[in-house]
């Protein structure tokens, strides 16, 4: 691995030790056999004490990684037949978020996504996977096209946030995000949203209203980032972690809240270390909520999504 978070370190060391001892056994005479049982046994007790037992600024990091997979790593595991639609047909095309039609176990369906880059080149084309509002816009076009042609919609939510740039709030940024949300409120097709990385802010929530939301293990969802809450809350960026302990970001905390309707579990040390088995917990989630979520009706998708938005929080109602 190239990018080893600093938690995990010991697990890393441990695993490269073992892998030295194994070359040792192949390339030599010496039988190494019990000191590889006894480290692997070690290591599997390691693996557990650190990834079982993540903090959230653990699963902050990690949601971060630089080689998470994205949308388009799903979308090719996950989906067949894709094809990539582009542009608003207003001002432009945003690589911030990618979507098209494709067929999922043979459903014809719409999928969008954020899309971040892995690199210092593709994240600049892909703005680090903070869109505009073409990007929003581009993403309602499409959703309404699939609302026409009865496709189901599947969006995959990973961005630190909407662009916050002088041009985008001169394109009209806010109102596209909350045009989206007043839009994706009426759809009339099932609609499932997967949190895959970072869900920061009303950029996520541009393409998160849906039937059900689920989040990878090591995925966040919070309207700030740790960072910006810290620095807000204490006038201090480094005690972000301090922050992200208080805000409830994390998927078990917000299945908890009842914010989120699951989740994903990731394979041992993140989403990056099989992809294609990672991809499979998905499809399996995917699968089974289409299946659920097609037999419903028009009008008990309207009002139990309705429902479902009105419960989340608490809150008191005052006659005034």
């Amino acid at each position: 691995m190239k990018h080893v978070l600093e938690f995990e370190k010991p697990v890393i060391e441990l695993r490269e030790k073992i892998a030295e001892l194994k070359r040792l056994t192949e390339n030599s005479e010496m039988d190494l056999t019990d000191e590889i049982d006894t480290l692997e046994q070690r290591l599997e007790k390691l693996e557990s004490d650190v990834y079982d037992r993540m903090a959230p600024w653990d699963r902050v990091q990690m949601a971060r990684h630089p080689e998470r997979p994205t949308t388009t790593d799903y979308i090719d595991h996950l989906f067949t037949d894709f094809i990539e639609l582009h542009g608003d047909r207003t001002y432009g095309d945003d690589a911030a978020i990618v979507g098209g039609i494709a067929k999922f176990d043979g459903t014809p369906v719409t999928v969008i996504g954020h899309q971040r880059g892995k690199d210092t080149k593709e994240n600049i084309y892909r703005n680090f996977g903070m869109p505009h509002p073409e990007g929003y816009r581009k993403a309602l076009r499409l959703m309404k096209q699939a609302d026409k042609f009865h496709r189901p919609i599947i969006t995959f939510i990973d961005t630190k946030g909407a662009y916050p740039g002088k041009a985008a709030e001169e394109r009209g940024q806010s109102e596209a995000i909350a045009r989206n949300l007043m839009e994706m409120a009426g759809f009339t097709v099932p609609i499932i949203c997967v949190v895959i990385g970072e869900g920061g802010s009303g950029g996520a929530l541009g393409l998160g209203i849906g039937d059900r939301i689920f989040m990878l293990e090591n995925s966040t969802y919070s309207v700030i980032s740790p960072e910006g809450a810290s620095s807000i809350l204490w006038k201090d960026s480094g005690l972000a972690q301090e922050a992200a302990e208080s805000m409830k970001i994390t998927s078990y905390d917000l299945k908890k809240l009842e914010v989120i309707d699951g989740v994903v579990p990731e394979v041992r040390g993140g989403a990056h270390r099989d992809i294609p088995a990672q991809a499979e917990q998905i499809k399996a989630v995917l699968k089974q909520e289409l299946e659920e979520l097609s037999r419903k009706s028009e009008e008990d998708l309207l009002e139990e999504r309705f429902v479902k938005y009105k419960n989340i929080g608490d809150y008191t109602h005052l006659d005034l």
